[in-house]
Parts: C-alpha cells; structure tokens; sequence
C-alpha cells in the first residue's frame, strides 16, 4: 500500500502565522504536525509516499522531508499549482499509485490511535473504500456520514442540516476505482473537487465503503484553537525525559520533557505537561505552565507562560501572563514596564513586540 499526504492550502484561517509557510509544518509538541502523519504511515508499514504541496513555502516542506532518507521512507513531491479541492489533488497521483491500494493523510489532521489494523484489514478486504469517522459537536462544519446499522448511507460536505454528528476525518483507504469517479465530477459549490462527492459517488455506484470510529482523539487543526488544543493533548501522552540541566530552587510538576542543552535557572517552576526544546534557556523567576511547548534555542524570562505554542528561535522576556497564544520562530517579545498583565498573542514569524 502507498501513502498521500496532502501538504497544499493556504491556511487562511491560521494567518498570520501562515504568511510564510504551510499550516501542515507548525509544530505541536515541537514536531511539524504532518510528521504526525508520516509517522502513523510508518507505523502501519507504508514506505513509499507522495506528499502533495503547493502555495507558501513549499520549498520548506521538502527542506524538513527531503528524500525520506532520515524517515525510512521514501518520499516523492506532487505539485499541485493552485488548491482546487481533496479530489483533485488525489487524482495528481493516479501515476504514483500505480494500480496499488493507497492511504490519504490531510497533513493537518491529528490522530493518537494506530491505524496498522485498519491498513492491514483494508489491504485484505474486496472494499472500493474504507473511511474513519469521528463524532464532533459541530458537524456543520466537516464532511459527515448518514449511517444506519453499520452501513452508511449518505456522505455530505458540510450540510446545513447535519443527519448525524459523525464527521469524515481526513484519512482514507481507498483503491484506484476513485480515479475514474474524480475524473467525472463537477465542481462543488466552493468550486473545490470535494472528496465526500467522489466518496458518495463511489457509495451510488453499488461500491461498498466501510468504515471504522476514532474514539480516543482526533484533531482537524483549522484554527489556533485547535492546535493549542492538539499541543495539550499530544503532550498529555508523551514520556517525560530530562536531558537538560537545572540549577538549584527549580520546581518541576507533571509531565516534562526537556531537550539537551537546555539550562533551567533557579527560581523557576515548569508545571507539566510542558516540553522544552534543545539549547534552550529558562530565565530565573519564570514560570512555564501546563499545555506549553518551547522550541528550539528559545529564551524565555520573566514571564508566566501556559497553554501556548513558542516555536523554535524565539525570546520572550517581559512581566507579563501570556495564555493561550502561538508564537512563531524567530519572534521577540520585551518589555519596557514592569507592571503585569494578561496577554493572548498570535505572532507570525520574525514578529518584533515591545510591551
């Protein structure tokens, strides 16, 4: 079996910190939330996989992916020149497939549980598909599935008036026979090739398509809400590891990891889960709260920080609670006043702030 990941889009929703590279490499827990993808690839056995890009800085997503070499994989790139939809950027690939069943992967979807049984169960199965599906609270917004007594029904891009909660996440089995029904269908009302038409297309033509329930956590990280959320949730599950160093008088709680050459000062408290990347520094008199990531050789001072994103490069010094932000490589913020207050920002890369 083959693996696609999707890689385009402009992420309009997530700017500004898109401005200068896809939504597809923000880090949640320090690592590019599409390796989450490639990595559930590997765990289910997939080796040869195309990556789809296009838009804002694809030359970033082969800089980080390269030839798959330092995966174990290999990798090949599609382009697709502008975003016109899941379908078309699927049928790009009917080349690279070659006739073998494959797994599509939406680079910004997030999922802990394996999918290995899945893939071996669909590799051994006569179905033209197989889809997961997830229950969500605002079904209006993602593609959903009519099912009754196991067998679905209908499949719908964002209804109005939603016949069930069961959202059609981003990852799908599926066999070549969508090929030939991409190549005939029209463009939706967003003029996008929709993947949920192909697949209810698929349905009406008397081809079976299964499916099976996430019911541990699942993730489309559209908005910055949503990857804060990702980031708390990924960090919940991860082994805590020390590899840094830390003076005298620091207070560590819950679930921590800190990289190597990472120095935490004294006087400082990290209430896990929180992860701190390589040669980072944590100022005296700081505190990193639950639900934080650090990036590489950040700096971080004065401050009370929790529930955030600071991706790699970054240095924060200023008396202030920052809560619930994303802050992109590169970025400083300083201060030029003692007095504290609370703050929310969401910083795109290289941004300069004085407070």
């Amino acid at each position: 079996m083959k693996g696609i990941i999707l890689h385009g889009g402009h992420g309009t929703r997530l700017r500004p910190l898109t401005h200068t590279g896809p939504k597809q490499l923000l880090p949640i827990a320090n690592k590019p939330m599409s390796q989450f993808c490639l990595e559930s690839m590997i765990d289910a056995g997939i080796r040869d996989i195309a990556i789809i890009i296009g838009g804002t800085g694809s030359s970033k997503v082969k800089e980080h992916y390269g030839n798959g070499e330092k995966f174990g994989v290999k990798i090949t790139y599609v382009e697709q020149d502008y975003p016109k939809g899941i379908a078309h950027a699927i049928r790009l690939c009917k080349d690279f497939v070659n006739n073998e069943k494959f797994l599509v992967f939406l680079g910004d979807n997030i999922i802990q549980k394996s999918i290995a049984e899945y893939s071996r169960n669909f590799e051994k199965s006569d179905d033209a598909a197989s889809i997961l599906l997830c229950e969500v609270d605002n079904p209006s917004r993602f593609g959903i599935a009519d099912v009754k007594d196991g067998q679905i029904l209908n499949i719908m891009e964002k209804p109005k008036d939603p016949p069930s909660n069961l959202a059609v996440t981003g990852i799908y089995f599926l066999t070549p026979r969508i090929f030939d029904v991409i190549d005939r269908l029209k463009p939706s009302w967003r003029n996008e090739f929709e993947i949920t038409d192909a697949l209810h297309m698929l349905l009406k033509e008397n081809n079976k398509i299964t499916y099976n329930m996430i019911t541990d956590y699942w993730k489309d990280t559209g908005t910055p809400e949503d990857i804060i959320h990702a980031n708390g949730a990924i960090l919940e599950k991860m082994t805590p590891y020390f590899l840094g160093k830390k003076e005298s008088n620091v207070t560590i709680e819950g679930k921590v990891m800190v990289g190597e050459g990472t120095i935490i000062k004294s006087g400082s408290k990290i209430i896990g889960p929180v992860i701190i990347g390589k040669n980072c520094i944590i100022e005296s008199n700081t505190v990193i709260g639950s639900n934080t990531s650090i990036g590489n050789n950040s700096r971080v001072a004065l401050c009370n920080i929790s529930n955030s994103i600071v991706m790699e490069g970054c240095n924060i010094e200023c008396n202030i609670k920052i809560k619930n932000s994303i802050i992109a490589y590169n970025s400083a913020i300083t201060y030029d006043q003692t007095e504290q207050n609370e703050k929310i920002f969401l910083l795109g890369e290289g941004t300069r702030i004085t407070i």
